[in-house]
């Protein structure tokens, strides 16, 4: 079989994948980028842009249908075309999946559709939907192989009423009820999607809050504002096993009070996801016979997403750490500049973290409890969301801003933002913690008005006890 040559291979097309291709043939080395399935990975396909889109779609019909107080009268009811909602989603994720493949092309990069496995270290051999067969090998491999949703025992997402996050975002109806596992990130999102458009949506989660390991403050308001929507939250509780009624799925649970039952139209299963690193033939990338370096299922890099075996790489889900797209863009575009030879680090501070619930959470840095379980004495200044005009004139005051620092020095060690627009405001506070900023860098800095970012420079202002629109503690 004859054998391909490239200077540098990319083994999967998504966010960390696609970037780190575009990099490497901006900086002139001969690459090839190879995809099982879709160009754009699963978040611009199935993830992180569909569900942003459905996510602000039930937001805009909650707004017009609770307009009245700002004067908005309908003569009709608003209601929700599903078939209209899934064709306009599709066309974003078509512009920007079409995107991906138009940059590649135009940075001169090589592309390649199959399922494709390690032979040797370096080699890959490519199998096409056709069943042709094309053996490739470079001296630089990048993995980029993501993740997928995690299979609980007992609820296989082949089943029509199970469903893993693909198949909740492509619904064509609204169901009347959905159970969801799971009381992390994905869970609220999708299943504060649902709720929206009328579903009734019960949480299922193990732990003894939602959103584990987030700031309790934030838990608080989030659990709230979803039990004020009519979701039903079932916390110290544990699926155990469900059965197809025909016309409903009968999902068994253990809870503190005993096992109970509930019937609903759809099982929603996010309890997480597991990397792809299983069916890639790992095993065959080896080192004089020694192994790849593994931490579980995961592979171990270092600081320049180098792997224990020379010239193979990795980064974004299949590697360890946050499993967030924009974390996989920063080390694509960082390993396309270290194959090139650039003496580089993935050497970063934080790595921001967004989740769209309503309203929406954003950190950077330390929340208030890691900095403190780090040994940490720290100042925190914290303004509620009510307190900033802006807030107001959107009708939008559920939130608050945190800035936490470090009391030695005024460093500040994190920000925590949960209020409208979150994933908008953290940025700044990215900025500030990457540059080593105290209190004083933020707080002086003029802010315009109205907006929601003065919560971020009144917080700031409110950790030196300096606050002028609260009263300072």
């Amino acid at each position: 079989m004859e054998t391909i040559k490239y200077t540098a291979i990319v083994l999967g097309a998504g966010p960390g994948g696609y970037p780190a291709g575009i990099r490497l043939g901006q900086l002139g080395v001969k690459t090839l980028v190879i995809e099982r399935e879709y160009w754009g990975g699963v978040c611009l396909n199935v993830g992180c842009i569909p569900s942003k889109a459905l996510i602000t779609a039930a937001k805009r019909l909650e707004e017009v249908t609770h307009a009245e107080s700002m004067g908005i009268e309908l003569t009709g009811t608003a209601t929700m075309n599903m078939t209209k909602l899934q064709a306009w989603k599709g066309t974003v994720v078509n512009r920007l999946t079409g995107g991906v493949r138009t940059l590649l092309k135009g940075n001169k990069v090589d592309m390649a559709q199959g399922e494709a496995k390690f032979v040797g270290p370096r080699t890959l051999e490519l199998t096409k939907a056709d069943g042709t067969v094309t053996r490739y090998e470079a001296d630089h491999v990048v993995i980029a192989t993501g993740s997928r949703p995690i299979e609980i025992p007992g609820f296989s997402f082949k089943d029509a009423r199970v469903l893993d996050s693909t198949k909740g975002l492509a619904l064509p109806e609204i169901p009347k009820s959905m159970a969801v596992i799971g009381g992390g990130y994905i869970g609220l999102e999708l299943g504060g999607v649902y709720a929206k458009l009328g579903t009734k949506v019960t949480v299922i989660e193990m732990g003894d809050q939602l959103l584990p390991g987030f700031d309790p403050d934030v838990v608080k308001l989030i659990d709230r504002k979803l039990r004020k929507a009519g979701v039903d939250i079932q916390l110290k509780s544990q699926a155990q096993g469900w059965e197809d009624t025909g016309t409903s799925a009968l999902l068994r649970y253990k809870t503190p009070d005993g096992d109970k039952t509930l019937e609903a139209d759809y099982i929603l299963v996010t309890v997480g996801r597991r990397p792809n690193t299983d069916a890639i033939g790992l095993e065959n990338v080896t080192d004089n016979g020694a192994a790849l370096a593994m931490e579980g299922r995961f592979i171990r890099t270092d600081g320049q997403l180098k792997t224990s075996v020379p010239g193979v790489y990795a980064i974004g889900d299949c590697t360890t750490g946050l499993m967030l797209a924009h974390k996989a863009t920063h080390e694509g575009e960082v390993v396309a500049e270290v194959i090139a030879g650039h003496d580089v680090y993935n050497d970063v501070k934080t790595v921001p973290a967004v989740v769209f619930t309503d309203p929406e959470i954003a950190t950077a840095g330390l929340m208030e409890h890691e900095a403190k379980a780090k040994g940490y004495t720290v100042k925190v200044g914290k303004v509620p969301y009510a307190a900033i005009g802006r807030a107001l004139t959107t009708n939008e005051t559920d939130g608050f801003v945190k800035v936490i620092a470090d009391a030695a020095d005024n460093r500040i060690l994190g920000v925590t933002i949960v209020g409208s627009h979150a994933s908008d405001l953290i940025s700044e506070c990215v900025l500030a913690i990457e540059m080593d900023c105290e209190l004083m860098d933020v707080s002086l800095s003029i802010h315009p008005h109205p907006t929601l970012g003065e919560g971020v420079m009144e917080a700031a202002k409110a950790a030196l006890g300096e606050a002028v629109h609260i009263m300072n503690g």
